[in-house]
């Protein structure tokens, strides 16, 4: 679209799962103008404080880990409509979602997001605000707690 977009593209391949990206294809993106593959990411509150949106075309997802670290660190969202990423992603309050193999469409969502600071500045601050509450490590152990109670309190009673 004419846009001077930087990628910046984490992670590592993951050998054991055979729908991973293969490192040759990975390769062959570090030669693409303003692709920058960084591999393995100690730092990822830095690598989300770099970026100003966060992007995830994914085929399937459990619950993304990377969806929510960028949404706890502010950052709009981009993924595919599967169920996995629906969990973090809601459209048109965090995040659009996109269909499956549709390029036109994640383009042009990456497209909006960077035109408008605004709407990167009011996803970010509501994927922020549900990630603390519904992701939070004290809420996530609430409903733990919650849960054993009631399936121990089944047997007992």
């Amino acid at each position: 679209r004419g846009r001077d977009i930087r990628l910046l593209i984490a992670g590592l391949p993951d050998p054991a799962n055979p729908t991973s990206i293969p490192p040759q294809e990975i390769e062959a993106w570090t030669r693409r103008p303003n692709v920058k593959v960084l591999g393995f990411v100690e730092d990822i509150g830095a690598l989300w404080a770099r970026a100003h949106i966060a992007v995830l075309p994914s085929y399937r997802e459990g619950l993304p880990l990377s969806l929510l670290e960028a949404a706890a660190c502010g950052r709009p969202l981009v993924a595919t409509d599967v169920p996995g990423c629906r969990e973090i992603a809601c459209p048109g309050v965090n995040a659009f979602l996109v269909p499956l193999d549709d390029t036109e469409a994640l383009a042009a969502a990456i497209d909006r997001l960077a035109l408008d600071p605004q709407l990167r500045h009011t996803f970010g601050k509501a994927g922020r605000e549900l990630v603390e509450l519904k992701f939070s490590s004290e809420r996530i152990g609430r409903d733990v707690v919650a849960l054993y109670r009631r399936l121990l309190g089944e047997r007992i009673e």
